[in-house]
């Protein structure tokens, strides 16, 4: 099939999916030889939330399955989800996790830890129609009281410069998801299909989506679901969903 029929065909299928009153869209992108699906949202009409601790339990969701259920439960049905930030053992958030307006876990300011402390490290938040990935210690002096919020490590890309410690020959291949904040003023998260660099994949988020803030998520655990897919192998501590 053509590409462009390709496209026409995809769009189609997303309208049916996803009524107008959902901004959000979904799409592969090829940057550098690598495939990654991307989710674009707008904050201001799409129903994103931070989800860890099922009400029901109280134990963590763990999966997009039992997060569907729930959602399901409530009259609402999911249209994309994807893990939120570095979570601890227990699938406990390692850092910042705020649902509703209410704090979780409160923000880590370690300075060893693996990936989540090779800093700057960041915030991803959400207030009203308003989204945000701030550096952690610029997010600690904010007057914000975010609806939902995840801290995780390293930022990807802090007003258009990639953190200091990338390398284009970085070894450390892995699949990997992000979140950044575009310059159209929408979110999207990217997961890559395959395993790339840190550099490589901020690059993707800078040059390729135009977003000059962006945060790193998780590593070869990462996936993301939709109606159709589901990619999750792994359990995880956090779960972004957008549902209607």
């Amino acid at each position: 099939m053509p590409q462009r029929a390709a496209r026409q065909l995809f769009l189609a299928v997303l309208t049916v999916t996803c009524p107008p009153a959902v901004a959000l869209e979904l799409r592969t992108v090829q940057a550098d030889g690598m495939s990654y699906t991307v989710a674009a949202l707008d904050p201001g009409r799409d129903r994103l939330q931070l989800h860890w601790l099922n009400p029901t339990t109280g134990q963590p969701y763990a999966t997009f399955d039992q997060l569907r259920v729930r959602l399901r439960k409530e009259g609402r049905t999911l249209l994309f989800a994807t893990n939120s930030g570095i979570y601890a053992p227990g699938l406990r958030p390692l850092g910042l996790h705020v649902e509703h307006g209410k704090t979780l876990t409160p923000i880590n300011t370690a300075r060893s830890g693996g990936n989540f402390a090779l800093l700057p490290n960041g915030v991803f938040w959400i207030a009203g129609a308003r989204a945000g990935v701030t550096e952690t210690q610029t997010y600690r002096r904010l007057p914000l009281t975010p609806d939902f919020a995840t801290q995780s490590g390293p930022l990807l890309v802090r007003r258009g410069v990639l953190h200091p410690e990338f390398r284009k020959t970085g070894t450390s291949l892995k699949v990997r998801s992000g979140v950044g904040v575009c310059t159209d003023g929408r979110v999207r998260f990217v997961i890559s299909a395959g395993p790339v660099n840190f550099y490589r994949f901020a690059t993707v988020f800078r040059d390729t989506l135009r977003c000059p803030d962006a945060l790193y998520l998780d590593g070869s655990l990462s996936a993301y679901t939709t109606p159709q897919v589901n990619t999750q192998l792994l359990d995880f501590g956090g779960i972004w969903s957008v549902s209607r």
